[in-house]
């Protein structure tokens, strides 16, 4: 039965606001997709977002009742709805949300009137037609409900824990593992028994005939990380209302896809591209694809190849090809901008704002797009044709690689068609990918072998955890320019592979180990040890002496001082990354790292540079847990046993089965394959030399460890005691001493100050009685050496006073190079301009300047010209005066 009483989307909009302004709220404006210092989100996905810190008690807005229409997005990390679009009746990348909030005022009773007020009063719905959800343990909410507001019992559902966990249920909310948290009271909305489906909590619940229009969240506990719940300081009330899938209900019609807004963006994208179906599933994706891209650039993101700017080209890319399957192959979507603004720019006066940056930007996609996106066609359907069911990953990673496919495309496309897509191996071309990537920005070409000779071999395994020496090692392969060769002769840069070795091939940020490998008379002296084929410890260097051989044996050395200079900064690191954690928040994760035997080099993921406090309490738990001469305990275990032990996976290392995690003290626990120390007081000493920013959102720290950190202070001492001792005095007084210095220069400064203006005087006064007179005007027109522009600003000002009609053009000159000043003063102004006048004289010595009419300033170069050039400003005075 379709509900006689319509409305538009806009009105719907206006409705609410307008009843919960009646109900003392304050209207609050939208928050942006992107969240603000929110690192845990990658778009706003919900109404409360910007409430979060409200709900924990460290943001104290000014009012206690709040309503708004929040727009949100759900195409990217755990909140994700992006294969669903376009093939459902109510799931949308980009959403509106309608939401009441209390802080701490008005809660359960008064929040459920109101919405029962506005529902069935304002707007008129049947009430005969509403059901309504509670958690199971709710009675309270369940008694206002059926005693205040009439629900029948039968009307009423308690929803309890369905999902194999306390609170795992649909009716009690929670935004995320930890914080604010609480039971809710959901409305639903009967559709008639001719839809299929049964009420919330019955076993075909799926179904379209009961909908959910109404969340209302009761905001009572901050769920802390052992699950435990604490009552909120003050319980709160967070409601949430579809917009789209209430305008259905209040429009009469089933589908969100067929309200009025909607309406008219198929209607567009209908004429767009040239399409006869409006009822045509592509017009619903690009619909609803050109509400998140425009709002998303609205609010700062621009298609990239990383976070959410990928998230955004992804989605430009499915509605560009949705439009080329029908037929549209030229831009289009770029011309959905406008209609969208004709029915969402009053709402949001900042799309209507930036409409033509939202064209150009989706303009741009859509011919960068359109390059690929034929050829990339044909490839899939290549591949589709010769598919039994499912596309295979390296296929799907070539259009990804090549044709700028993201594999979800490939995979929406592939639906269509009955097939799926081989994730795990679009994912193992992907990783093999990355490794290449790492392997050539590592060494060229140097760390790739031919891959017969890699299936010959078996991977070299490692001794250097525990010795650095070894003897009766094999030569199993020699690479000569990247070639095997069966030997190699005094003088051949080479790489050798062994069957065992002590030496550390660099990875996970270490530096590869340096030393000797010995056979006889051969010496191969190995300047860095890499991984080739990700299994094989390659050492890289020259044959020093002799000739050696596939097959023969050989005595390795590793150069021990440098090692043990590495191990102290791989060790270093781990205490440092358990530190930032620790001080700055759970946040920072390793983005990179380089472990070399003269420092540490840290990159990681964080907002904003870290204050000097904040470096200072890094450094010194750090250097606590030196002191605490922890054990570095190594044990060998299972990946998940690893994660449940507590050991964190690091930046850029690759797994296996079994894992090797280091263990030092109780706050570093870490997989790794490096080497380490024995115990963290091996260490010495940790100090941090410099912090900086790397790129957005990633800082850099550097630091020393050991010997180096002792060298280090050693030498800022020295440096300490030298600046001591030029000011007179020692290190304890240097701070007084430079002070003391400082403010005598502060005095000398002034009073060099004073001299200068005197002379200046002099030298204006001197410059007056030589004025030229062109009619009733006074010229000055000359060079001052030494003079910069200030003292020829002040200079020209004193001027105009003594001469009054005046027309004045100073230079002042040093090193080669002229300063320009020009002012005008009474008769003159009006019909000689100093920007003029001063651009004239500039333009004979290479300069360039300009200004104000009375005022201007410039530069060019000294010498000749410069003193022709002012010679000639009095008859271009003459000229301009006649």
């Amino acid at each position: 039965m379709k509900n006689p009483h319509h409305i538009s989307t806009s009105e719907i909009r206006s409705d609410f606001l307008e009843f919960f302004r009646g109900k003392g709220h304050t209207i609050v404006p939208s928050a942006p997709l992107v969240p603000a210092n929110d690192p845990t989100l990658l778009f706003t996905n919900s109404g409360m977002v910007q409430f979060k810190n409200v709900f924990l008690g460290s943001e104290k807005p000014g009012y206690v009742r709040a309503a708004d229409v929040q727009r949100c997005l759900r195409a990217g990390g755990k909140h994700n709805d992006l294969d669903q679009v376009g093939y459902t009746a109510r799931h949308h990348t980009f959403f509106e949300m309608l939401g009441n909030w209390s802080f701490g005022d008005y809660f359960k009773e008064d929040a459920i009137a109101w919405a029962w007020e506005l529902l069935t009063k304002v707007w008129k719905l049947p009430a005969e037609r509403l059901l309504v959800t509670v958690y199971h343990t709710d009675d309270e909410a369940y008694a206002i409900w059926n005693q205040k507001m009439g629900i029948p019992a039968e009307r009423i559902v308690r929803i309890g824990d369905n999902k194999g966990a306390p609170y795992a249920s649909d009716n009690f909310w929670q935004m995320a593992d930890t914080g604010p948290c609480g039971p809710c009271t959901e409305i639903f909305y009967d559709h008639g028994d001719h839809i299929a489906g049964g009420p919330p909590g019955s076993p075909d619940e799926d179904g379209d005939r009961f909908i959910e229009i109404w969340n209302l969240v009761f905001m009572q506990f901050d769920r802390q990380p052992d699950g435990t719940l604490v009552p909120l300081p003050a319980p709160c009330v967070d409601t949430g209302m579809g917009l789209e899938r209430l305008a259905a209900v209040l429009q009469g019609v089933h589908g969100n896809y067929e309200i009025d807004l909607f309406r008219h963006l198929i209607a567009k994208a209908a004429e767009f591209t040239s399409t006869a179906d409006l009822g045509n599933k592509s017009l619903r994706v690009i619909a609803d694809h050109i509400r998140a891209c425009s709002f998303l650039i609205v609010d700062g993101v621009l298609p990239s190849n990383e976070g959410r700017g990928y998230v955004l080209r992804r989605i430009i890319r499915r509605a560009l090809r949705h439009g080329w399957m029908l037929g549209q192959k030229g831009p289009f979507f770029s011309r959905m901008v406008a209609p969208l603004v004709e029915v969402m720019g009053d709402a949001y006066p900042e799309l209507t704002a930036k409409r033509e940056f939202v064209e150009r930007a989706l303009l741009a996609e859509e011919e960068r797009f359109a390059e690929t996106l034929d050829s990339g066609m044909r490839i899939f359907d290549e591949v589709a044709s010769r598919s039994t069911g499912m596309i295979p990953g390296a296929d799907a990673f070539r259009l990804y690689d090549t044709y700028g496919f993201p594999v979800d495309l490939t995979a929406d496309i592939a639906r269509e068609r009955g097939l799926s897509v081989d994730m795990a191996g679009f994912d193992q071309s992907m990783e093999e990918q990355r490794r290449k990537a790492r392997e050539a920005g590592k060494f060229g070409n140097a760390t790739t072998m031919p891959a017969e000779l890699a299936a010959q071999l078996s991977p070299t395994r490692f001794l250097g955890y525990d010795e650095l020496g070894a003897d009766d090692l094999q030569v199993l392969a020699l690479l000569k320019d990247g070639r095997p060769v069966d030997q190699i002769d005094a003088g051949d840069d080479a790489v050798v592979i062994l069957d065992r070795t002590p030496f550390y091939a660099e990875s996970g940020g270490q530096v590869g180990d340096t030393g000797d490998l010995e056979a006889g008379a051969a010496r191969f002296a190995v300047r860095d040890t890499q991984k080739f084929a990700g299994q094989f410890h390659g050492h890289v260097g020259n044959l020093a002496s002799g000739s050696l051989k596939r097959g023969d044996r050989v005595r390795a050395s590793v150069d021990a001082v440098r090692r043990a200079a590495t191990v102290l900064n791989h060790s270093a690191t781990h205490l440092l990354h358990s530190a930032l954690r620790s001080v700055l928040g759970d946040h920072v994760t390793q983005k990179g790292s380089l472990v070399a035997p003269d420092r540490l080099r840290f990159d990681f993921a964080h907002f904003a540079p870290v204050s000097a406090s904040d470096l200072a309490e890094i450094e010194r738990r750090v250097n606590a847990e030196v002191r605490r001469n922890h054990a570095a305990e190594v044990h060998h275990m299972g990946m998940q046993e690893a994660l449940d032990f507590g050991a964190m996976a690091l930046f850029g290392e690759k797994y296996g089965d079994e894992v090797r995690v280091l263990r030092m003290g109780d706050t570093s626990t870490e997989l790794c394959g490096g080497t380490h120390v024995s115990r963290t007081g091996d260490i010495g000493l940790f100090k941090i030399v410099s912090e900086g920013g790397v790129s957005a959102g990633v800082r850099r720290i550097e630091a020393l460890t050991g010997q180096g950190a002792l060298d280090f202070v050693a030498e800022e001492e020295r440096r300490l005691d030298e600046a001591a001792s030029l000011l007179g005095g020692n290190a304890a007084d240097i701070a007084d001493k430079l002070r003391s210095l400082l403010d005598r220069q502060k005095k000398l400064e002034r009073e060099l100050e004073s001299i200068k203006a005197k002379a200046a005087s002099g030298a204006t006064s001197d410059l007056g009685a030589s004025a030229a007179q062109v009619g009733a005007v006074k010229v000055v027109a000359t060079r001052l050496e030494g003079f910069d522009a200030k003292a020829l600003r002040d200079a020209v000002d004193r001027l105009k006073q003594q001469l009054g009609d005046s027309v004045i053009v100073l230079a002042g000159t040093s090193d080669g190079k002229a300063a320009l000043v020009a002012g005008v003063n009474g008769a003159a102004a009006g019909r000689v301009k100093a920007g003029e006048l001063l651009a004239h004289v500039a333009s004979q010595i290479n300069g360039k300047g300009g200004g104000r009419a009375d005022m201007a300033q410039g530069g060019g170069d000294d010498g000749p010209a410069l003193v022709q050039a002012l010679a000639g400003v009095a008859g271009w005075v003459e000229v301009k005066l006649s």
